[in-house]
């Protein structure tokens, strides 16, 4: 496997720990320990994924990951011993793909990035093959703007169709509630959560086997939603 993470963190124990995570999966792990040497990490070495703290020595996390964001698409999971919603929030309205807060198990980190990988060759993927994000036995063809379950039409209203539509574009990925509420339903309706919880609860009625114990369309509590696909 030719894979090369970036671990940029300031901590030598944590660093260590998520760079020997990363190599149990046979990714070679170029490793950092602050902004400046993460962005010359990032822009020499070119990895597949960013994992970081937001606590680095010489700036923000969150300004790394919207510097970074200029220029790279890699996906970017967030370790942070900061717990607020609101950092969470910023850190994926930045660029993030995912959120993990300290201490951290290493079955979720290394799920985290599988998905977070899965998420960008989907990506990669769905742009020479129409578009067609599946889970379950549900497929989205973004293309034709077209939902089905067990191969048969579902009928989804218009707004419906948005959030499902936003969700799949960044399957895998943490999209966190005033993205979602500025995509599908526009910049005025910035502080109304309620018609996520609306809208999430039909999609879940008519694409997951038990509404009530989502498998696929997975709330992250007081952040955001996630598209769960296939790791």
């Amino acid at each position: 496997m030719n894979e090369q993470p970036l671990a940029l963190e300031d901590e030598p124990q944590i660093r260590r720990f998520v760079r020997e995570a990363l190599e149990e999966e046979g990714w070679r792990v170029i490793e950092a320990g602050n902004c400046r040497h993460g962005l010359i990490a990032a822009g020499t070495r070119q990895p597949d994924l960013v994992v970081l703290d937001l606590g680095l020595p010489d700036g923000d996390g969150v300004a790394f990951i919207a510097d970074l964001r200029q220029w790279s698409r890699t996906a970017i999971i967030v370790l942070s011993a900061r717990t607020l919603e609101s950092e969470k929030v910023r850190a994926l309205d930045a660029g993030a793909d995912d959120y993990l807060t300290k201490p951290f198990g290493l079955a979720e980190l290394l799920a985290r990035a599988r998905s977070a990988r899965r998420r960008q060759q989907l990506g990669s993927s769905a742009q020479g093959n129409g578009s067609v994000v599946r889970f379950g036995s549900v497929a989205i063809d973004l293309q034709a703007h077209a939902v089905t379950r067990d191969g048969c039409g579902v009928r989804l209203a218009p707004t419906e169709y948005k959030l499902l539509a936003v969700l799949a574009r960044n399957a895998g990925r943490v999209v966190s509630n005033p993205q979602l509420l500025r995509e599908v339903w526009g910049q005025q309706s910035a502080n109304s959560p309620h018609y996520l919880r609306i809208y999430m609860g039909h999609l879940r009625r008519k694409l997951e086997a038990d509404p009530a114990q989502p498998k696929y369309l997975i709330t992250e509590t007081g952040v955001g939603y996630r598209l769960a696909v296939p790791v």
